[in-house]
């Protein structure tokens, strides 16, 4: 099984807001530690009655850091598609899979933000599926083929070409997040892999509440006539705190915590439902708890 890091980019004015040199840092040391993947979330705000927190944006965030590593796969664990035209998406995530040589997935879904983020940028917030439901086509054509033809109520595109290539005959994989049996048809059709996400009050609670999500995707496959093992399936799990620190604030009733070996138990366990990488939002959100998975990355590792 692969391993991945989940990294945010949001965060409130002051000495713990993320910059883009402590990004690249956690980055440094996951691609040192050994963790397959490193991922990242695509907003641009999130606001509550009282107070907002800013977000990074997530394209320029992944091509700096497609820069500076040379091993690790980097992406956004979901990009909001009504952020991006379509065309444009694909055009991006081939630019980035040529400045990383190849390392670049485009994660993708209809869009998990409030509507007032949408709103405060002016992005329509509604008809998320449908609109999805046209840009995937887009991008999926634009990727595989290099062009793409399409007339639809929300996006069209005439003649676009993709006239230079990056390193992968058929652009970076994409990565669809989804839940729902109209997304999990699109997931069948159009995704070169399956993600989702959830978090652990127990270990049996968390696969039982993916279970029904599994066996939509694979009814998904069987209709669209496509085997479900060619499918990857990436898990986000939330939170993970290493042996010798403190899971307070950190936001889940309870993270996945304990020594390396029951750590990476349940993360391996994940495998019984089809799962090839599990990618792990790591609290406390410093380089050491960071450096102090590598024996977990190492178990994962060894399966």
């Amino acid at each position: 099984m692969h391993i991945g890091l989940i990294n945010q980019l949001h965060g409130k004015p002051g000495p713990d807001q993320p910059t883009w040199n402590s990004v690249k840092a956690r980055a440094t040391v996951a691609e040192a530690v050994g963790f397959d993947t490193f991922v990242f979330e695509d907003a641009l705000l999130y606001r509550d009655e009282t107070e907002s927190s800013g977000c990074w944006e997530s394209v320029s965030i992944a091509a700096a850091l497609a820069a500076v590593t040379e091993r690790l796969t980097i992406g956004q664990s979901v990009i909001n598609s009504p952020y991006r035209s379509p065309a444009m998406t694909a055009k991006i995530a081939e630019t980035i899979d040529e400045i990383s040589g190849g390392r670049y997935i485009l994660g993708i879904g209809a869009g998990n933000t409030p509507d007032s983020d949408y709103q405060a940028f002016g992005f329509p917030p509604d008809r998320r599926y449908s609109r999805f439901s046209e840009a995937i086509q887009i991008i999926h054509s634009l990727l595989k083929t290099g062009m793409a033809e399409f007339e639809g109520e929300y996006y069209t595109v005439t003649g676009a070409e993709m006239v230079i290539r990056g390193p992968r005959p058929s652009g970076p994989p994409i990565n669809i997040a989804a839940g729902s049996p109209k997304m999990l048809s699109l997931v069948a059709r159009y995704a070169d892999a399956w993600n989702w996400w959830g978090w652990d009050e127990t270990h049996d609670e968390m696969l039982d509440r993916m279970r029904p999500i599994v066996a939509m995707l694979e009814e998904a496959c069987d209709e669209a006539c496509r085997d479900p093992s060619t499918l990857p399936r990436t898990y986000d799990l939330y939170t993970v705190t290493p042996s010798g620190f403190s899971t307070d604030g950190s936001g889940m009733n309870q993270p996945v915590t304990g020594s390396a070996a029951e750590i990476s138990e349940r993360l391996l366990r994940l495998g019984d439902l089809g799962v090839s990488e599990v990618r792990c939002d790591v609290y406390p959100k410093s380089i050491e708890a960071i450096s102090s998975m590598q024996p977990v990355v190492d178990l994962v590792h060894a399966g």
